[in-house]
């Protein structure tokens, strides 16, 4: 994967130096509260997840791909943007994103999310980008919203998840909407 770039952030393939920072804000119950993972997540998981990451961006059809946000100057890993090719439908991906308690709410995920999904409009033909959410995490809706993501449904108490029933919001934008 050639590296993206933006004015603060440089976004590459997650590596082996990147499993320590990975694991401590995967182990934040702040973070983990919407991700599907949970805050026991371990160096072990980390690195079956680092060792099966696939090479290319975007990734071949059914397989995900985390991408490190890192700052540009520093190098430090501030969270991951993960990235899905759809199996069933051709030149379509999903997209999810991942920052660090101490890195939120400084325009961090807006700015490599969007980085991501230019990227897959215009440099690998992508037709449709979506999103899933929870119906409380109104951050990651308002965030979506800010990146011309249209709300396209919500699936009321439709997912079983971290013991109670979940309503999932669902989220895309076309090509030609940009």
């Amino acid at each position: 994967m050639t590296p993206l770039r933006t004015e603060r952030l440089l976004l590459a393939p997650l590596d082996a130096g990147d499993r320590d920072a990975f694991v401590a804000y995967r182990r934040d119950p702040d973070v983990a509260r919407w991700q599907s993972w949970t805050p026991d997540f371990s160096a072990d998981d980390a690195g079956r997840l680092l060792e099966g990451q696939p090479a290319g961006f975007p990734p071949p059809a059914g397989e995900w791909l985390q991408i490190a946000v890192r700052d540009a100057a520093s190098g430090a890993l501030l969270g991951d943007v993960a990235v899905h090719t759809s199996a069933d439908q051709p030149d379509t991906y999903e997209v999810g994103v991942t920052v660090a308690v101490e890195h939120q709410r400084r325009g961090i995920a807006g700015e490599a999310l969007g980085a991501v999904v230019a990227a897959l409009f215009d440099h690998h033909k992508a037709h449709r980008v979506t999103a899933t959410s929870d119906q409380k995490n109104t951050a990651v809706a308002r965030l979506l919203t800010a990146l011309g993501f249209r709300h396209e449904g919500r699936a009321v108490e439709a997912d079983w998840f971290k013991g109670e029933w979940t309503t999932l919001d669902s989220w895309a934008i076309l090509a030609r909407e940009r």
